[in-house]
């Protein structure tokens, strides 16, 4: 993803994905065989899940850090309010086609977006792309929506215009272009670390939310009906947001990140080794609340991925996990082997995964109100924080990290 986020820019990137989504969609809907229909469904999901990611990182590069919990949350819970939209959808809709189609039909009114003036370009892409008119047009727009006076012509978003031009001229390279080293990339351990933790604690989280989930058709050897699966998954979606909109902000990222993890090993652990001596609203509760903590886990991944990830490799990073995460999805299957058998293995391995997930988590820094990461230089500079040291919360939009405050 680093090419289209890096080349293009987020907004360009958007309207790519969603042309070709509503591409896609259209020729899953005429289908004439179901390899056709195979092949055109994967590449819709490829460019869905274009739209997704660029419309995360867009929010969290738009937004001044103390609002950054606030507008993802809000997107968080529309996606929930849009999941159970679609289940009454395909309780009303009569075909497969017309459900495809249903779902496809709205993203062709998103095009208005590169209408200009309707979808703002990510202001750090163009600093990092050395694209100083539009910078300079962007910070006007802004400067004209401020009702105080005395705040017009003197800040942007709460950045100095002073500070603001250093920045186009010291921090913008040259080429005109990303610069990125690979050389440089390879030796950023302390990035890979990052996400190699994220990405495998949103493999864990995704991975074991399908225990949860279907827990009676695969112990108690009755089949739960598949709205209802859908529902309490959706709910329990929506939950976990509300949980993180309370929460995130008080203890913050990390700790949030590792208490959820914690849940859902013991819930896993509790059903695995006390199933015979629980009784069935016990093994309701514990389901419930496996479910509800891994789905948590799995959302945090992905802001904590993006706010510590430098902008240079935002896309690339939260593609990363986001991808680890479909893969935990893939390994659902195995819980329908013969007997049941599957199911306990998979358990049994994704319990045991969780605990040395949280163990990992320790290791991650803390992103709380803090600036988003410009260049790998800035990304390596965020490390795990020393026990009992305060670090300062309240700082500019466009800021970069400061290992000394």
């Amino acid at each position: 993803m680093f090419c289209p986020f890096c080349r293009l820019g987020r907004l360009k990137t958007l309207l790519t994905s969603l042309t070709l989504s509503v591409v896609f969609g259209t020729l899953v809907c005429v289908s004439p065989s179901p390899p056709i229909f195979i092949a055109m469904r994967f590449c819709l999901a490829a460019a869905s899940a274009g739209v997704y990611l660029t419309l995360y990182i867009a929010r969290l590069e738009l937004c001044d850090p103390s609002l950054r919990l606030v507008v993802t949350m809000i997107a968080g819970l529309t996606t929930v309010a849009g999941e159970l939209l679609l289940l009454g959808v395909a309780l009303g809709c009569q075909s497969w086609r017309g459900l495809l189609g249903t779902g496809a039909a709205p993203l062709s009114l998103f095009l208005c977006y590169g209408i200009p003036g309707v979808f703002p370009e990510s202001p750090r892409w163009l600093l990092l792309s050395d694209r100083t008119s539009d910078m300079n047009s962007f910070s006007e727009r802004s400067d004209r929506q401020r009702d105080d006076d005395s705040f017009t012509g003197s800040f942007t978003n709460g950045f100095p215009l002073a500070t603001r031009c250093e920045l186009l001229e010291t921090e913008a390279p040259s080429s005109g272009h990303p610069h990125l080293s690979f050389p440089e990339l390879l030796h950023s351990r302390n990035i890979w670390k990052n996400i190699c933790v994220l990405g495998f604690t949103s493999f864990i989280s995704h991975g074991i939310s399908h225990c949860y989930s279907s827990f009676r058709g695969d112990v108690r050897g009755t089949t739960p009906s598949f709205y209802w699966t859908y529902l309490l998954s959706v709910c329990a979606g929506g939950g976990a947001w509300l949980l993180l909109w309370a929460t995130v902000d008080r203890c913050g990222r990390r700790g949030i990140l590792l208490l959820t993890m914690t849940m859902t090993g013991l819930a896993s652990l509790i059903l695995l080794g006390l199933m015979e001596y629980l009784s069935e609203a016990a093994i309701t509760v514990f389901s419930v609340m496996g479910l509800f903590s891994s789905q948590a886990a799995a959302s945090l991944c992905v802001l904590f991925t993006a706010e510590i990830m430098p902008t240079i490799i935002r896309g690339s990073g939260v593609g990363a996990v986001l991808a680890l995460g479909c893969v935990g999805r893939l390994s659902s299957p195995l819980m329908d082997l013969r007997n049941h058998y599957g199911y306990f293995l998979h358990h049994v391995v994704y319990s045991s995964l969780a605990l040395l997930a949280v163990l990992s988590i320790l290791l991650l820094p803390e992103s709380k109100r803090k600036p988003l990461p410009q260049t790998l230089a800035d990304g390596e500079q965020y490390r795990r924080p020393p026990l009992g040291r305060r670090r300062r919360d309240n700082v500019p939009l466009l800021a970069t990290p400061n290992p000394d405050t």
